[in-house]
This record gives C-alpha cells, structure tokens and sequence, in this order.
C-alpha cells in the first residue's frame, strides 16, 4: 500500500451542536425575560414587549416574538398580555389541552370586534394585532366553505366560492362573537 492520504471531514456537526446549544440557552433566557416583563410590568402589545425585551439586551423579530408567545402561552386581554394560569391544577391535566393551537372560537374571544359580509367575502375587524392569530385559527380549523384568508394587522378578508357560503360564514362567526 501506498501511503493513506489522511481527509478532513468536510462538515463539521459538532459547531452545529453548540450553535444549536447556545441557541437553546438564548431562548430560554429571553423565555424568562418575557415572563418576567408580562408578570411585573403592563405590556399591551407586541412592539412595546419587543422594545422591552431589546433594553435588556435582546434583538427579536416580530416572527420570533410571536413565536414565543405561542409557546408560553401568552394570553392577550384588554389589560395586555399574561401569563397562562393552571387553574390550581399545578399545570398537570391541563398541558395536554393547552398543547393545541387556539381554535377560532377562542381567538375571537380574544380579539373579534365585528364581522359583516361583502359579496363572496367576510371582512372580520379585530383588535391591532390581533388579525393574524384570528385568521391562522381559520386556517387551522379548515372550514369547507373558506377558500383562504388574508390578514392584515386588525382586518382579516375571508374568502367563499358564493356569496351563500359568505353568508354562512358571516353568521357562524357573529354567532361565536355574540356568545
């Protein structure tokens, strides 16, 4: 034998474990920020977390920050956001259920004003910021007579083949806004 030519690897998986790890331990620390900023101080919207969470030293995006609430399970009321609450159950029983997305119902409840009909569409108002979730439940949830949704900040246009459909629609949604 001829002598062996001795090749470096061409990728290297362990900086990739240590990003990973260091990436890990950046969101758990800025998981604990927001905890801490919602449980000690008023935050009533997104903007106003992500300038707080930037005094402290963390630079998010509005996609990161959205993400991160979903996963703390951040409820957002007229008084801001808060912190999920276990009912006394220390969390148990209910982090199965907690473990779904929201459905429509729910993010109603958290953010629909008024809905009113426009041919084949549905125009539904919500609370600044609160579109997006509300239209993502509808997309979830997969309702056969929504072709789609579009969300801006507080409107969502909900899109039917027909204007019956439309007209189905409009009235299930004003039926969970008037519960």
């Amino acid at each position: 034998m001829r002598g062996r030519m001795y090749c470096e690897p061409r990728f290297r998986f362990v900086r990739h474990i240590r990003i990973v790890d260091r990436e890990s331990a950046m969101k758990f620390q800025r998981h604990n920020a927001i905890q801490e900023l919602v449980a000690h101080s008023l935050v009533s919207n997104q903007d106003e977390l992500r300038r707080k969470l930037r005094r402290r030293g963390f630079e998010v995006t509005q996609a990161t920050l959205s993400r991160d609430i979903h996963e703390l399970r951040l409820s957002k009321g007229p008084g801001g956001y808060s912190l999920p609450s276990a009912n006394g159950t220390n969390g148990v029983s209910t982090a199965i259920a907690d473990d779904a997305p929201p459905t429509v119902m729910e993010m109603l409840e958290s953010f629909g004003l008024r809905v009113q009909q426009a041919m084949n569409q549905v125009v539904v108002r919500t609370a600044m910021g609160g579109a997006q979730p509300v239209a993502a439940a509808l997309d979830r949830e997969a309702w056969p007579e929504v072709v789609g949704t579009i969300a801006g900040d507080d409107t969502i246009l909900v899109i039917c083949p027909d204007p019956r459909r439309a007209t189905e629609v409009e009235a299930r949604l004003r039926m969970i806004l008037e519960s």
